[in-house]
């Protein structure tokens, strides 16, 4: 089955705390890269060992080799620069501490390899299929919006997403010749802007909230136009995971048909609680596409039942033909280094739980 798989999975894993504890080493000057690099090396062996024993298809590397899921990669691109969060720009629930802001100084580009490295090590270690997460190229905007753009580099928004369009192709090429064949762009601004308080953030940004779907989602699929013919990609939106915390609320119908205009294989839509609504909006997803259904928490480890679930799947497929439907978790384990608040246990749990569910409902 070409992905996304039945049963599948967003992508980030609780990182082990010998790991964390080798990073905390590393940052402090006390071990070296290549230390740091061969302890990663073994966490991610033994992860997709783990993946791959409970029956998963598409396989990450956890994330482990990041602190974010997204500023790791954003600021490796030409002309980035991470700064400081005063705002917050995006309140995160009961947290104090927010993370940095992807910022442009510089003309946008992708002049070296950005993760090709991590990919490459994953597909030598798995039997199954590498998926490679990273951040779409929307991320590099929302955050911050205009007031975040250098206005000398960049008086016209145009020119920049032409950038970063382009910058994501060399990215995906790169990514490509290392082998890879199953992308996730990890997109989390479609479902933040169904929520009015971030619409009144990007209004302060200088942006104007009801324009940006539709933007995104061009920008999207210019930067997957040269990809090659046998790469499946996919789209993952949620409302916000940090320290089990989240950000935005609010149901998919103001961006869904943005969304589902991204010429992807599919979608993994967060569906948790009543924070995402209800299944109505997947009315309008495209024939011969998937919707992955993000029903089990990675914000809590209470393990949901394989009842609640089916039933869950069997609303959905009132809206959309089970044959278009998929399941998963609805954001990955650990975001961020941080991680969230479950045990290993409650993680490889309920990614049991996902694949015991889906071979039952579709056999």
């Amino acid at each position: 089955m070409k992905p996304p798989f039945r049963a599948d999975q967003v992508g980030s894993l609780l990182r082990p705390d010998w790991l964390a504890a080798a990073r905390a080493r590393w940052k402090a000057g006390e071990i070296d890269a290549d230390t740091l690099r061969q302890a990663e090396d073994r966490a991610v062996r033994e992860a997709v060992q783990r993946q791959q024993d409970i029956g998963l298809q598409g396989i990450t590397d956890g994330e482990f080799r990041r602190d974010w899921w997204h500023l790791d990669f954003l600021g490796q691109l030409d002309g980035v620069h991470l700064q400081d969060n005063s705002g917050p720009k995006f309140k995160i629930a009961g947290q104090s501490e927010q993370p940095p802001i992807a910022t442009v100084t510089g003309k946008v580009a992708c002049s070296r390899p950005i993760m090709a490295d991590h990919f490459a090590f994953l597909k030598s270690v798995t039997t199954a299929t590498p998926k490679m997460t990273i951040p779409s190229p929307s991320m590099l905007h929302l955050r911050g919006g205009r007031a975040a753009i250098s206005k000398a580099i960049y008086p016209d928004l145009d020119a920049f997403w032409d950038d970063v369009a382009a910058a994501y192709r060399e990215a995906i090429r790169h990514l490509a010749d290392a082998g890879c064949r199953y992308l996730q762009l990890d997109d989390i601004t479609f479902a933040y802007l169904c929520d009015p308080k971030i619409q009144a953030t990007c209004r302060a940004n200088g942006d104007d909230p009801s324009a940006l779907p539709r933007r995104y989602a061009e920008t999207i699929n210019a930067a997957l136009r040269d990809r090659p013919a046998d790469m499946a990609v996919t789209i993952h939106t949620c409302r916000g995971n940090f320290k089990s915390a989240w950000v935005a609320e609010g149901g998919y119908d103001p961006v869904v048909e943005a969304m589902f205009s991204t010429d992807v294989d599919g979608w993994f839509m967060e569906f948790d609680n009543e924070r995402a609504g209800g299944f109505e909006p997947l009315r309008s997803v495209p024939k011969g596409k998937t919707v992955v259904l993000g029903l089990v928490t990675t914000k809590l480890g209470e393990l949901e039942t394989k009842e609640a679930l089916m039933r869950r799947i069997d609303e959905a497929s009132k809206v959309v033909p089970l044959e278009q439907l998929a399941l998963s978790p609805q954001c990955g384990f650990s975001s961020t280094h941080h991680g969230n608040a479950l045990s290993q246990d409650d993680q490889w749990r309920k990614l049991e739980r996902v694949v015991e569910v889906a071979a039952e409902v579709w056999r």
